[in-house]
């Protein structure tokens, strides 16, 4: 809590860092500071946003709650919950609103419900609301929208709340359907049960340790992102906020990635979310069993739009344009995502599930194809257009799909027919990148084969247990990524080609604490840490990267690796404190079933 402070506004554009996100794991909003809700998508978070004022603050339509005269803020989640709460106050009074999108003790609603209620603290104090509905990119004809509203004299703006007294305003929506008018008692109702789901939700979480809030939060983020009841995850709420203010890097991040969704699956598993990762795996077997052997970067969530990439004419998050919706990265080749779905189903056995007959069949085959192709160049981790490379993360992506194949061989979860070929294929690209991707002048694993530029992935290698035999390069490499890399305190640029031209990338922080834990260097893990958790925005939530000299968010929001990264190091760390070998046995450790 940094206590109550001005919301600010730059030509109508709220700060990305002073954005919320509630949701009900079919769509999500997300509500700046000032009480303006400028993103909402419906029906889903992949379909065409009905409020869009996020990308266009003058055409993009907003559900605008905020007092009348100058005004101060302060706001924190329900503990626990995705439920916001957002104290205003001025010069006569006080009051708190309560945001959520409700669901009920069974689940989901059958309709869409964002509800807002406010409640007057002390003395009174006037709001004024405004519902603008635009669909400025499209969609909507099927849709019908109604806002009531309760304890407000015949639904005027401005109202006037006093102390011990409430209003309630609830935004429905349904898709060729009646439109259902739910009584003021019902809405009530469900926003407790709402506030009780979370609580429920988040009761099984198996983590105690340090940065414990921050793992909590990052885990609720997690489950808003995973689309119901399917188990799809995004990669984030957004499209096209900007990697660089007035930038093109703007991209549409509401599908789910291969990468992203196998890293929120470790993650889920070392918090003991098994039911969730279940649900998410089966749902990405499932998605990579229509492209197989072939495995795409990306695949659309059930209801969301197709992955084709347009333009669309908004004037973009401050003045940053093109807006896209879509992504050609569909049509990239990714070499790394063999090895991300073979590390997952793994970790799944490794957690003491086994495979069915038609995830082995898959999984053959897709290793049959990287087998074929591991050779070639691809687009890599960052989805660099215009060129394929020998990128090293790729290679060492490969290699990991093999040695777990291997490893799920003698678990008795894939046939041993192939593992002469998975075995001749691990030693193959090991020496490829011991020859090529290694750089002496650098002292460190290289972006991509022979030419000196760094890449944060690579400190993957640790958490990935990459087979290398060259631990002393993966420590050397550390240290040149940290002096050659570092944008101010714990913040890191993503590769070289990024440094200074964007933002410092979130989750690579995260990987480095995770691997200076596992290099048992734990205190300097915990300090990067601390200094990585300390920026998260007033409510916990990072977007994907940070501007090292103003501390503004930038790219989409909520951003899911960001937030995944932190939960995986955040075990790392409590583990190798835990360890015997521990630099900092007082430290407290993750608790986790082990078998």
């Amino acid at each position: 809590m940094v206590g109550f402070r001005q919301a600010t506004r730059a030509d109508g554009y709220a700060p990305i860092r002073d954005y919320a996100v509630i949701g009900d794991q079919r769509t999500l909003a997300l509500v700046a500071r000032d009480g303006s809700i400028d993103w909402l998508p419906l029906p889903t978070l992949a379909s065409p946003p009905a409020l869009g004022g996020l990308l266009d603050a003058r055409r993009g339509g907003r559900f605008l709650l905020q007092p009348e005269e100058r005004f101060d803020v302060e706001r924190r989640y329900v503990p626990e919950t995705n439920v916001l709460e957002t104290t205003f106050r001025s010069a006569t009074g006080v009051a708190r609103v309560t945001d959520a999108v409700t669901t009920q003790t069974r689940g989901t609603l059958p309709w869409f419900e964002l509800v807002r209620r406010v409640e007057g603290l002390s003395g009174e104090l006037s709001l004024r609301w405004e519902l603008d509905v635009r669909f400025p990119i499209g969609g909507g004809e099927r849709t019908n929208i109604e806002l009531l509203t309760f304890g407000i004299e015949d639904g005027e703006s401005p109202f006037v709340v006093r102390e011990g007294t409430r209003a309630l305003l609830a935004l429905v929506a349904v898709e060729d359907e009646p439109l259902p008018r739910p009584t003021r008692d019902e809405i009530e109702r469900r926003l407790d049960e709402t506030t009780d789901a979370w609580r429920t939700w988040i009761r099984d979480h198996d983590y105690e340790g340090p940065w414990d809030e921050a793992v909590t939060r990052s885990a609720l983020v997690l489950k808003l992102l995973t689309y119901e009841p399917e188990g799809g995850i995004a990669a984030a709420a957004t499209t096209s906020l900007p990697e660089r203010l007035g930038g093109d890097q703007n991209w549409d991040y509401r599908f789910c990635w291969v990468r992203d969704a196998a890293y929120t699956l470790d993650a889920l598993l070392a918090l003991g979310r098994r039911e969730d990762a279940h649900a998410s795996l089966s749902w990405l077997l499932e998605r990579i069993a229509t492209t197989a052997p072939d495995i795409k970067p990306l695949y659309p969530l059930a209801g969301g739009p197709p992955v084709e990439e347009r333009t669309v004419p908004l004037e973009g998050y401050r003045g940053s344009q093109p807006v896209r919706v879509g992504n050609a990265a569909a049509r990239q080749t990714q070499l790394g995502v063999y090895g991300d779905l073979l590390d997952t189903a793994w970790r799944y056995v490794d957690e003491g599930n086994s495979l069915d007959e038609t995830t082995r069949s898959l999984l053959v085959s897709v290793l049959g194809r990287l087998a074929s192709v591991w050779r070639e160049p691809d687009c890599g981790f960052w989805e660099i257009r215009g060129g394929a490379r020998h990128y090293t993360h790729s290679k060492l992506s490969a290699q990991i799909a093999f040695d777990r194949a291997l490893r799920l061989a003698r678990a008795g979860q894939l046939p041993n027919d192939d593992a002469p070929r998975w075995v001749r294929a691990n030693d193959e690209i090991q020496s490829f990148v011991e020859s090529r991707c290694w750089s002496e002048q650098l002292r460190a694993y290289r972006f991509y084969a022979d030419d000196d530029k760094l890449d944060t992935t690579t400190l993957l290698a640790y958490r990935r247990e990459v087979p290398q035999r060259a631990t002393d390069r993966l420590e050397a490499t550390i240290a040149t990524i940290r002096r050659d890399l570092g944008a101010g305190g714990p913040l890191l640029y993503r590769h070289s080609d990024a440094v200074e031209q964007e933002g410092a990338f979130v989750a690579s922080s995260f990987w480095l604490a995770d691997a200076l834990a596992r290099a048992d260097r734990v205190d300097e893990a915990a300090e990067v840490m601390d200094g990585t958790v300390a920026l998260a925005n007033d409510v916990g939530l990072y977007s994907e990267e940070i501007d090292p000299a103003s501390g503004d968010f930038l790219g989409n929001f909520p951003q899911g690796l960001s937030h995944l990264a932190l939960a995986q190091a955040a075990v790392a760390v409590a583990e190798a404190s835990s360890s015997p070998r521990s630099s900092a046995p007082g430290r407290a450790s993750a608790r986790r079933r082990r078998r």
